[in-house]
């Protein structure tokens, strides 16, 4: 039986290289010299913390970091942004969650969207990965274009295709 898996995962490759980038142009850029502005990376936890001096340098950090992921084809609708809180004295601090897999939620909204659509396939949720099957690979090839039209909130890949 035909099925493929619905995910949403990030390339940590790239989100590496796009984190290392940032930091560079930081570390170049005539506006931050003297500042103490720089961005971390927790892997593990999948956090980016931003530190910077004031709000004003808070907002340019997050324009070059967007800048960088979207040309290294990272989807920023995978960034989570946190609160800003402050450190020691005028230093501004944020942590930005990176998004990884499927929630629950997100799998049953997923779930009820591909049964409403009356395409004679199934949807069940397995973990942070939703499987679809059904029996012709052209009702799966309509699944996809419906989730990639309906899904605006999340970055969704189509892995794992068997006939």
């Amino acid at each position: 039986m035909p099925s493929f898996d619905v995910v949403s995962e990030v390339n940590k490759v790239e989100l590496n290289n796009a984190l290392d980038q940032s930091n560079k142009e930081i570390a170049n850029r005539f506006d931050f010299k003297g500042s103490n502005a720089n961005i971390e990376f927790k892997e593990k936890e999948l956090e980016i913390t931003i530190h910077v001096d004031n709000d004003f340098q808070l907002s340019q950090v997050k324009d070059i970091l967007i800048s960088k992921l979207t040309k290294r084809g990272v989807d920023t609708r995978s960034l989570a942004e946190g609160k800003v809180e402050k450190v020691s004295g005028n230093k501004l601090k944020e942590i930005i969650k990176v998004k990884n897999g499927i929630e629950q939620e997100q799998g049953k909204k997923i779930t009820k969207m591909i049964k409403d659509s009356k395409i004679k396939v199934q949807g069940t949720i397995q973990g942070d990965v939703v499987r679809v099957s059904g029996a012709k690979r052209d009702d799966l090839q309509s699944v996809m274009e419906l989730l990639k039209k309906d899904v605006t909130d999340l970055p969704l890949q189509f892995i794992n295709f068997r006939d």
